[in-house]
């Protein structure tokens, strides 16, 4: 009430007592009002995204409206954003913070080298005697068919290594382990390049389009684990990211890759049942994607046999369903490091049909086979990217050919 309301009421006998308290309900009354009122500032704000992607994509998994980059300025209809303030506060108490990318593979070295791989030990402990026969050479090829280098990179070492001892005279175990990691880091060859391509696309019609990385693998390797430590990896380096759920076979797959992106503020795109078309998903994804204007999108797919002609044919529908709404930046294939030869057989078969670019190893600390590194190259061209060294959620990390090498040796 203004002043000259209090002035004529009293004026009229209305005891001033009875006034105070007539104004502070009026005053509750009122702030119950605003509360209860929807806020252009609050709710509506986290809604507002969503709709505004709704008029072009599909729906998608509620998650999407609270992933960081949807809140931004400019996501959805112009002024429709959350403070800063008040998102930044939402997220820091909400969200994991990953680990810094730089330095993981040489932070889990240790773990390399503590596995119990005998290759590098065996080859120092052959090359450092002092008169090498017949049967040591046999021993060293023994030795890394065991460690799966594959027959091909493992004749062109002992070559090198034959020539360098016998030109060299090596004898002394520091000069032997120089030659041996020398040769080793060539075999694995530091040139690749084994950089993601995450650059942004463009359609057909030349609108920009976000990095699509396409997940495959067979069952049992990891692969969903490994969509989610990538898009650990992916907010580390401050990139925005879509998680596309198109494992629809395996029931608790769209849950499981919704946990990993709820914890890193990264939204995921599913159906709501199961057994849906993988590739209807996948495309979802990518179209919700672009309508939010995020860096990269990751597709997870459902493990498959590489011998089954159906669930390969599948996977090829995938790959041109989504690349009617954006051109694929990478086709990851996720092998198990334990799986030897036969992960070769799997690499050759989906690096046929999906276009693999790159390769992700699950498991290499546990398994004496690190030479499948070696051998997997060769056997598709493509590099090995990104490592999984252990169980904790920032354990992947991108292969370095010297680090690698020289956890071998350490160990």
């Amino acid at each position: 009430m203004n002043s000259d309301t209090w002035t004529y009421l009293i004026a009229a006998g209305i005891p001033a007592a009875l006034l105070v308290a007539a104004s502070t309900v009026l005053v509750r009354r009122r702030r119950e009002d605003r509360d209860d009122t929807p806020s252009t500032g609050g709710t509506d704000v986290l809604t507002a995204p969503e709709q505004e992607a709704s008029s072009s994509a599909p729906p998608v998994s509620p998650s999407v409206g609270t992933a960081p980059d949807l809140l931004a300025p400019g996501a959805g209809e112009p002024g429709l954003a959350v403070p800063e303030d008040v998102a930044e506060a939402d997220l820091d108490v909400q969200l994991d913070v990953p680990a810094p990318v730089a330095g993981r593979f040489t932070r889990l070295r240790g773990r390399l080298a503590r596995s119990g791989s005998p290759l590098g030990a065996r080859l120092l402990a052959v090359l450092s005697r002092d008169h090498l026969t017949e049967d040591d050479w046999d021993e060293l090829e023994e030795t890394l068919l065991l460690a799966d280098v594959g027959a091909g990179p493992t004749g062109d070492l002992i070559e090198a290594l034959r020539t360098r001892v016998r030109v060299e005279g090596l004898r002394e175990p520091g000069a032997v382990r120089a030659v041996l990691r020398e040769q080793l880091v060539a075999l694995v060859d530091p040139t690749l390049d084994r950089s993601l391509n995450l650059a942004p696309g463009a359609d057909a019609a030349g609108a920009p389009t976000p990095a699509v990385v396409l997940v495959v693998g067979v069952n049992g390797t990891g692969k969903t684990t490994t969509v989610g430590k990538l898009a650990r990896v992916l907010v580390a380096e401050d990139r925005s990211v879509v998680l596309g759920a198109a494992d629809t076979f395996r029931a608790a797959a769209a849950d499981q890759l919704e946990t990993w992106g709820s914890r890193v503020g990264v939204p995921t795109v599913r159906s709501d049942r199961d057994g849906a078309d993988p590739a209807a998903v996948a495309f979802d994804a990518v179209r919700t994607g672009k309508a939010s204007g995020v860096d990269v999108v990751l597709v997870d797919t459902a493990g498959r046999l590489q011998n089954k002609a159906g669930l390969m044919d599948e996977l090829g529908k995938i790959t041109r369903v989504i690349t009617r709404e954006a051109p694929l930046a990478e086709v990851l294939l996720v092998l198990d490091a334990t799986t030897g030869q036969n992960g070769l057989n799997q690499a050759r078969v989906f690096g046929e049909v999906a276009g693999v670019t790159g390769i992700v190893l699950t498991k290499l600390d546990g398994t004496a086979k690190g030479g499948i590194v070696v051998a997997v190259q060769r056997e598709l061209g493509v590099p090995v990217k990104l490592v999984g060294l252990g169980e904790g959620p920032d354990d992947l990390a991108p292969f370095d050919a010297e680090t690698f090498v020289d956890g071998l040796l350490e160990g």
